[in-house]
């Protein structure tokens, strides 16, 4: 029976919770690089099958991924407002404080509910006395008039890394089995800490495989970029985020495009951080600072060729940035193709190759 993906502008469908990866594949038995791989290719509408350890195999030398070394922080603290239970997402630093994001938890504390109707100058009570008090909303208002996104101020103990090493557990949502530690949520490449959530595209990459696609001429190259909380409400863009692309990366980017290799980036965070230092020309160049640039259908990518990604909820901001990488049909095809052959979705899930 063929799952249905609607043709709506916001790409819908229903995700059954069987399709949910409720843990890391470790725990299934496997090894971090055995989920499966679907290779999607938009000059040809072809679909494959494959275990993520093919990508050698599906790339060319030459070709160039382009990796987010962000780490991924303890940023979830649990909480009180008026004295009723919460907790509290960190999701970055910006022009007026701290953004967080107060949530309802749920009856497994990992807190799936956004609180909504929180209002300037409410003060939410943290561990050894520490406090937030929300000081203006952070995002656009959403349906409803409620807000999900504030700036606070943080009146901290200690400074904020040793806070969290004691009080931070990494964010989670309801369809996680259990708790993880902060290792499950951390990729091979992470070595600078200040993502929120998991730049979890990059999650199945081993040293083996890296090795592989190094020794037949496939290229590595780092970026930054610090995500934010990824649940945001229907309609509501993505937020600011902090990036950064070296020199030395802006170099192999335009020396690889020139010799007609492939630019493949893992994850949006690092499509959002290489367009965002990509000018009219095609040019990458050395850049770091605040990006809200928001990639999606209709707009031509100066730098990217390809991606490797998750799968994505219905309805997500995500899936705008993996329709101008890939177009409608091919990505339609590809979730029909996910939601068919049992795919498993969220970060601990299975892989997505899109390819010219």
């Amino acid at each position: 029976m063929t799952s249905a993906v609607s043709a709506r502008a916001h790409m819908d469908f229903d995700l059954p919770r069987s399709l949910e990866a409720v843990a890391p594949p470790e725990e299934r038995g496997r090894g971090r690089d055995d989920v499966r791989l679907m290779e999607a290719r938009r000059s040809s509408g072809l679909i494959a099958h494959h275990k993520f350890q093919a990508l050698p195999d599906l790339l060319r030398p030459g070709d160039l991924l382009v990796v987010n070394t962000s780490a991924t922080i303890a940023a979830a603290i649990r909480c009180t407002v008026a004295g009723e239970p919460a907790l509290l997402h960190l999701s970055g630093g910006g022009t007026g404080g701290q953004i967080v994001e107060l949530r309802h938890p749920d009856p497994s504390d990992r807190g799936n509910t956004p609180w909504l109707d929180a209002e300037c100058g409410t003060v939410v009570n943290l561990p050894d006395g520490a406090t937030a008090q929300l000081l203006e909303p952070a995002g656009p208002r959403l349906g409803g008039g409620g807000v999900r996104l504030w700036s606070a101020r943080l009146a901290l103990p200690t400074f904020i890394d040793a806070y969290l090493a004691v009080h931070g557990r990494p964010i989670s949502y309801g369809y996680v089995s259990r708790e993880q530690p902060l290792s499950a949520y951390q990729t091979i490449f992470a070595i600078e800490p200040g993502s929120a959530e998991m730049p979890s595209a990059a999650r199945p990459f081993t040293p083996a495989l890296v090795t592989r696609l190094v020794a037949i001429g496939i290229g590595v190259v780092p970026v930054v970029l610090h995500c934010g909380v990824s649940s945001p409400e229907t309609g509501e863009p993505p937020q600011r985020e902090w990036f950064q692309v070296p020199a030395a990366t802006a170099a192999s980017i335009n020396a690889s495009r020139r010799a007609g290799g492939w630019i493949v980036a893992v994850g949006t965070t690092s499509v959002r951080a290489v367009e965002s230092a990509t000018g009219s020309d095609g040019r990458t160049a050395e850049a770091q600072g605040w990006t809200d640039l928001v990639v999606g259908p209709g707009q031509a990518l100066r730098a990217v060729h390809g991606m490797i990604t998750g799968w994505h909820e219905p309805r997500s901001s995500h899936l705008a940035m993996l329709e101008a990488v890939g177009g409608r049909p091919l990505l339609e095809a590809s979730y029909r193709a996910a939601l068919d052959n049992g795919y498993l979705w969220h970060e601990f899930g299975d892989s997505h190759l899109i390819l010219p």
